[in-house]
C-alpha cells in the first residue's frame, strides 16, 4: 500500500519532489530539538491543485498529512511522528505573489512565500506589509497564518489574523475552498477564515491568502527606556499610545538578564547605558503621515515620565543606525539564550494591566522552585505577550535542568491560568502543549475544539495529535 501511495505521489508532483531518506532529512528537523520528526515522505507540490491531489491520495491510502511551510515553528506543529502513515506536505515551492491590488490595499500570496519577500513585494508596489518576526527571512506566510503569528508590530497592526482578508484552503477530503475575495465586509455566514487561521494545519491546509497592506511609514522614532519596574513600562505604553494618536507600533519589555546575555553572545549588541538597569522598554512610533510630530510626541512623553518618576534613563534614536542597533538588541534575545545553554521556555499572555503582578509572582515562584535559575523574561508588553524563559543556573548540567521543565511549566502556567491568561500566546499548541489543555481549558471548550475537528476532519487525517488529542 505504501509503495502504491509513493507511486501516486510521484505521479502528482514528480519524482524530484517526493523525498525520502537523506533527501528528506532537512525537512525532518524541529527548531528547538524537542522532537525527532519522522515521516514516510516529504512531498513538495507546486500549486493548489497538486496539494489537493496529494491530500486525496493520502486519504485513499489512510495516511495522514502534515502541512509544513518554513518549518520555523516552536511547538512541534510540523513534527510528523509516524514513518509509515505521515506524509509531510511542504509548501515552499508555492511562493508566488499572485496579485497586488493597490487600490484595495491588498496582496494575494501563496503559503510558501517567505515573509521578508512579501514585505519586499509590498514595498515594490509603494505599500507596507506590517507583519514582522525575527525569523522573517525564513518563516513563510502559510505558517504565519496557521499559528496566527504575532511579532513586533502587534500593538498597532494586530496578529496575522487581523491582517488576513481571505484564504484558499485544501480540506481534509481534498476539496478546495477559495475565499480570496479581499472583502473587508462579508456577513454572509460563519467566519470560516478564522477557523483555519491558528488551527496549525489540523482543519485544512492554507495554500494562499489575501493580506492587508498599508501606506508606507514616512516618519519613525525609536527609544529605549531604562526602568525600575514593569509597572513603569505599562504606564509608558499608555502615555505613548495617547501622545502619538495610537501610532505606537512596537513596545518591547526586556529584563536585565536577557539584555546581558545578548551583549555577551551576539555580535553588534552593546550595553545601552553606562550602568545596568533592572528593566528596559524598547518602543517605536511610526506613521504614514508627513512631518516630524512623532519626535515631538516622544519628547513630550519623556518629559512627562521624568516628572512622574516613571523612568531612570532614556536613549532616543535620532538616526536610522541608532534605531537599528536598538532593535538588533531586542531581536538578539532568543539566540543569546540558546548560546547561554539550556532554557525552559514559556509563551504566555495576560491583560496588559496584570503583567507587573504576574512578573512579581512568577519570578519569586520559579526562583523558589528552581534554585539558581536565571529568568529571562522579555516580550510584547503592548499586547500582554511575554516570553517568560528560564536559563539554566551557571555551570549547571543542561539535560538535568531541562528535566525540570514540566515542574517549571506547572508553576508558571498555574499562575497564568489563575490570573486569566493564556499558556500559548503566539507560538501555538502544536504537539508540545496538547496535554496541558486538559489542565487549563474547560471541558466545554475542549468539547468545542473536538467537535470542530471532527466536523472538518472526521477521519483525523490532518496533523493528528496537534491541538486536539489524536
Amino acid at each position: 500500500m505504501r509503495d502504491a501511495l509513493l507511486a501516486k505521489l510521484t505521479e502528482i508532483v514528480g519524482a524530484a519532489d517526493v523525498l525520502q531518506a537523506d533527501a528528506a532529512a532537512p525537512f525532518l528537523v524541529e527548531w528547538r530539538g524537542a522532537f525527532r520528526p519522522t515521516a514516510l515522505a516529504v512531498v513538495r507540490p507546486a500549486d493548489t491543485a497538486q496539494v489537493a491531489a496529494v491530500v486525496t491520495a493520502c486519504a485513499d491510502a489512510n495516511c495522514a498529512v502534515i502541512a509544513q511551510s518554513g518549518n520555523t515553528g516552536l511547538v512541534g506543529g510540523a513534527a510528523a511522528d509516524d514513518a509509515q502513515r505521515h506524509v509531510i506536505v511542504n509548501l515552499e515551492r508555492m511562493d508566488r505573489v499572485r496579485e497586488v491590488d493597490a487600490d484595495n490595499a491588498t496582496i494575494t500570496v501563496e503559503a510558501g512565500c517567505i515573509l521578508a519577500d512579501v514585505q519586499q513585494a509590498a514595498a515594490d508596489a509603494g505599500l507596507f506589509f506590517p507583519l514582522t518576526l525575527a525569523s522573517r527571512d525564513r518563516c513563510r506566510i502559510g505558517g504565519n497564518l496557521a499559528t496566527n503569528a504575532g511579532g513586533l508590530n502587534v500593538v498597532r497592526y494586530g496578529n496575522t489574523r487581523d491582517l488576513a482578508l481571505g484564504l484558499e484552503v485544501v480540506l481534509a477530503d481534498g476539496r478546495i475552498w477559495n475565499n480570496l475575495t479581499g472583502l473587508r465586509k462579508d456577513n454572509s455566514g460563519f467566519d470560516l477564515d478564522d477557523l483555519f487561521i491558528g488551527s496549525e494545519g489540523a482543519l485544512g491546509i492554507i495554500t494562499a491568502a489575501v493580506m492587508k497592506l498599508y501606506e508606507p511609514v514616512v516618519q519613525q522614532v525609536s527609544a529605549l527606556f531604562a526602568l525600575e519596574s514593569p509597572a513603569q513600562a505599562v504606564r509608558l505604553q499608555r502615555r505613548l499610545t495617547a501622545a502619538s494618536g495610537h501610532n505606537l507600533t512596537g513596545c518591547e519589555l526586556m529584563s536585565r538578564q536577557a539584555v546581558a546575555l545578548a551583549c555577551s553572545h551576539i555580535e553588534g549588541c552593546e550595553e545601552p547605558f553606562d550602568i545596568d538597569h533592572d528593566w528596559y522598554l524598547l518602543v517605536e512610533l511610526a506613521s504614514s503621515a508627513d512631518g516630524h510630530w512623532l519626535l515631538d510626541a516622544m519628547a513630550h512623553v519623556v518629559e512627562q515620565a521624568r516628572h512622574a518618576h516613571e523612568l531612570t534613563d532614556v536613549v532616543i534614536a535620532h538616526d536610522v543606525e541608532t534605531s537599528r542597533r536598538l532593535w538588533h538588541l531586542r531581536e538578539s534575545l532568543p539566540p543569546a539564550q540558546v548560546a547561554e545553554g539550556a532554557s525552559i521556555k514559556h509563551d504566555i499572555s495576560l491583560p496588559v494591566s496584570k503583567l507587573p503582578a504576574f512578573l512579581e509572582r512568577a519570578l519569586a515562584a520559579v526562583r523558589e522552585a528552581l534554585p539558581g535559575v536565571r529568568p529571562c523574561p522579555f516580550g510584547h508588553v503592548g499586547d500582554g505577550n511575554l516570553h517568560f524563559n528560564l536559563s539554566q543556573p551557571v555551570d549547571a548540567d543542561g539535560p538535568a535542568f531541562l528535566a525540570q521543565a514540566e515542574a517549571a511549566h506547572t508553576v508558571v502556567h498555574d499562575i497564568v491560568a489563575e490570573m486569566g491568561g493564556s499558556i500559548a500566546a503566539e507560538h501555538g499548541i502544536g504537539r508540545l502543549k496538547v496535554a496541558a489543555l486538559d489542565r487549563y481549558k474547560s471541558e466545554v471548550e475542549r468539547d468545542m475544539l473536538a467537535a470542530i475537528k471532527t466536523a472538518l476532519d472526521p477521519h483525523n487525517r490532518l496533523n493528528p495529535g496537534v491541538i486536539v488529542k489524536a
